[in-house]
């Protein structure tokens, strides 16, 4: 599953830092580049309910991926060609569908293949992963960039989403679920649920699950904003300048692209395993202190002649705010969430990325081509952060994160660093 996650990554990585300055070069405007990158969102919104619906209908996690890799591949084809905004549109469109396919079963597959560890650690290796590939995807991205040959980014992730398919044929994502799903069909297997869980089953079945999620949520959509400005608004932002700053060269945001990916490739693993040991609410906690530090960094960097190296600073507390938070919301879902919910769940949690997709670029671009810089932008980012703070007091796990079901709350252990923080 690991492999899988950072075939993708590396494949994405040079696509999704390098496509708004490609088109950048393609004399698009930050409003232009913007609305195809919201139209894909938009797009993926359908896309990742309906595979997480398909999920807890009980199908596999490996045909959703197969699916966004055949997808991933065509918008491949498109993307290098495309010269004009219908081109670039009709690519944008292909990689939401498939972003949308990939996300809720990639995350929901990361529990079901936790056996012998907690699913907290398995998060935080997946997300390694990502950042491994992501960084190096983008450091080729930034490499090719400076030979002129920024395109080829795009042949970059089609080679790679090819090899995915070749992985995905020979091993499948693992998937144990179906005994518990439909357990009518598994009467032998029924030790797996014991009967308090199934007697506790039937009031999660109506909308209520959804409600302990919301804060998670709501904080989520605000973080994931973060993420998608920095693969968006930041390199349009480098490319223009600030206030006082000079404009960056192409290849010099690509580098710093490449700086800030470095960190979080560096930093994802011990951090997230470091978050892993103690509460969600703390994990959560930390990624908004990192995200907030961040963004008043780059803020600062528009008032000043060298902000180059405020920018190249901020990456440090932003890498560090992902490492921290992504993974940790991950687990959330999963402990927030009973069994035969968890793929719609994933699919909640992948659309906050959708959303923001949506919202911060579109934000971003008008401010952008408004005033001609970002200090407005990250200041309204770093105190939006500071708002949704407070929504971490009700973050709590209400069930174990491996396939039992049982909830975690009839068991909480004052000892025990994740729930010890609830009493």
């Amino acid at each position: 599953m690991a492999f899988i996650r950072l075939l993708a990554s590396f494949g994405a990585g040079g696509v999704i830092y390098l496509t708004p300055i490609v088109f950048h070069q393609a004399s698009f405007t930050a409003v232009q580049v913007s609305q195809g990158l919201a139209a894909s969102a938009l797009i993926g919104t359908v896309a990742r309910l309906l595979s997480g619906v398909l999920l807890d209908r009980g199908l596999t996690c490996s045909w959703p991926v197969r699916a966004a890799a055949l997808l991933a591949l065509m918008a491949d084809l498109v993307l290098f060609q495309a010269t004009g905004f219908n081109g670039y549109l009709v690519g944008q469109l292909l990689i939401g569908v498939a972003a949308g396919l990939y996300f809720p079963a990639i995350e929901l597959a990361v529990p079901l293949s936790c056996s012998g560890f907690n699913s907290s650690r398995g998060y935080a290796l997946a997300r390694s992963a990502d950042a491994l590939g992501v960084a190096a995807g983008a450091l080729l991205g930034a490499v090719l960039t400076a030979m002129d040959m920024i395109r080829m980014v795009y042949a970059v992730e089609a080679a790679a989403v090819l090899s995915m398919l070749v992985v995905l044929l020979l091993t499948p994502l693992p998937d144990g679920r179906a005994a518990l799903l439909h357990p009518s069909t598994a009467a032998s297997n029924n030790h797996e649920l014991n009967p308090e869980a199934e007697a506790k089953s039937a009031p999660e079945a109506d909308w209520r699950w959804l409600l302990p999620l919301i804060p998670v949520l709501i904080v989520s959509v605000i973080a994931t904003g973060i993420v998608s400005l920095m693969q968006s608004a930041l390199p349009l932002d480098m490319v223009r300048g600030g206030l006082a700053r000079a404009p960056l060269s192409e290849a010099s945001s690509g580098g710093f692209i490449a700086w800030q990916l470095l960190l979080l490739m560096v930093l994802q693993w011990p951090i997230g395993n470091w978050v892993a040991k103690r509460s969600l609410r703390f994990g959560l906690g930390m990624g908004l202190l990192g995200f907030i530090t961040g963004c008043l960094l780059l803020a600062g960097s528009a008032l000043w002649a060298g902000g180059s190296s405020l920018i190249a600073l901020a990456m440090v507390p932003i890498a560090f705010g992902e490492a921290a938070f992504l993974p940790t919301a991950a687990e959330a879902m999963v402990e927030e969430t009973p069994l035969q919910h968890r793929g719609l769940a994933m699919a909640l949690f992948s659309q906050c990325f959708a959303i923001s997709a949506i919202a911060a670029p579109l934000l971003a671009g008008a401010l952008l081509d408004q005033q001609g810089h970002g200090l407005v932008l990250w200041l309204l980012m770093a105190g939006t952060c500071l708002l949704v703070v407070p929504l971490l007091k009700a973050v709590r796990p209400r069930y174990k994160p491996n396939l039992s079901g049982s909830p975690i709350e009839e068991a909480l252990d004052a000892t025990n660093q994740r729930t010890a923080a609830l009493h």
